[in-house]
């Protein structure tokens, strides 16, 4: 498979990162679940945090290396602010668990993207972790988490490439990196040629016919409108925005909902993020037919991304979307 080339690098702008998933830049009205629907993450999450790590051991035993499930898994997990204490206590009753070690290592990148950690700290757990698994790309998910936010450009690229050899179509890598690259240039106003679309479209068509990654143009196009309108350079209000209504939007949007009627991946971890997406761009398309179907199949499982783009409460303009769409105000 051809790699997607990253185009040159440039210093890194002001533009905020979008925000983490399950956390808005307002506070929340409505609580987002990241375990999304796996009901066997989210009971090993409440066993997790009440300190049976035993569950999670299980959990991730049986994840083996469907890698883009074990990211998302690992992720979830992670995110528990209080977990550190009871990995701590997996690792004294095993010292030898490589999945203790993983989670550890992307516990402290949540920490220290929280304030709460070292991130030399995290660096550290990630790369010890990454050396007890040197096949798996979930330590180096966590670094690039970490990096997205707080590193240099060229620490993020060379990170991104450590996550595709080892697994060249990673679902969460490649959104981190349409986040970060679509913040270059916020000042320059709206660019049909951006180099985020240029990743995304390789990325799309590199990957094999039933990847998910076939919505990452979609993707590219929210988190461009994410940059822009926090600029200035679009409405606030993406519905009202030119910036999902012209013809090179069109043709994404369309090829992104033709590969979901075909290939629908109802057992992919993150699929929910994808639907999301598609279902925003849908709506401010002014599709609502096909945002309907989309909504059908995303039920109760909202995501804060794109929904809160630029800075709006995420639920709000979800339900609003939705009801909308379905007919139901």
């Amino acid at each position: 498979m051809t790699v997607p080339t990253l185009p040159p690098t440039e210093p890194r702008t002001v533009s905020p990162p979008p925000p983490p998933l399950g956390r808005g830049r307002k506070r929340a009205t409505h609580t987002f679940d990241p375990a999304l629907d796996d009901a066997e993450l989210a009971a090993a999450r409440t066993a997790l945090v009440q300190g049976r790590w035993q569950t999670a051991r299980s959990l991730l035993a049986r994840t083996g290396d469907d890698w883009d499930r074990r990211g998302h898994r690992v992720t979830v997990l992670a995110r528990e602010p209080y977990c550190v204490p009871w990995i701590r206590d997996w690792l004294l009753a095993e010292p030898d668990s490589v999945d203790a070690a993983v989670l550890l290592a992307l516990a402290q990148v949540r920490l220290a993207l929280r304030g709460k950690e070292k991130p030399v700290r995290a660096r550290e757990s990630c790369r010890t972790a990454a050396e007890l698994a040197p096949a798996d790309p979930t330590p180096w998910l966590g670094l690039l988490m970490l990096e997205s936010v707080m590193g240099a450009e060229g620490e993020v690229r060379s990170l991104f490439a450590e996550v595709r050899a080892r697994y060249a179509d990673h679902h969460h890598a490649h959104h981190l990196m349409v986040a970060r690259l679509a913040e270059h240039r916020s000042g320059s106003g709206p660019d049909p040629l951006h180099e985020v679309y240029d990743f995304a479209n390789a990325a799309a068509e590199h990957a094999p016919a039933d990847s998910p990654l076939a919505i990452l143009p979609v993707i590219a196009h929210a988190e461009r409108y994410r940059v822009l309108a926090a600029a200035g350079h679009e409405p606030r209000d993406p519905a009202t925005s030119g910036h999902w209504t012209g013809r090179r939007a069109r043709q994404v949007m369309r090829a992104a909902f033709d590969w979901w009627l075909e290939w629908e991946q109802e057992g992919h971890p993150r699929r929910l993020i994808d639907l999301n997406f598609l279902a925003h761009a849908k709506v401010c398309e002014g599709r609502g037919a096909e945002a309907a179907a989309l909504f059908h199949r995303i039920g109760d499982h909202a995501t804060p991304s794109p929904w809160s783009y630029p800075d709006h409460d995420a639920y709000s303009a979800f339900r609003t979307a939705r009801d909308t769409a379905l007919g139901t105000t």
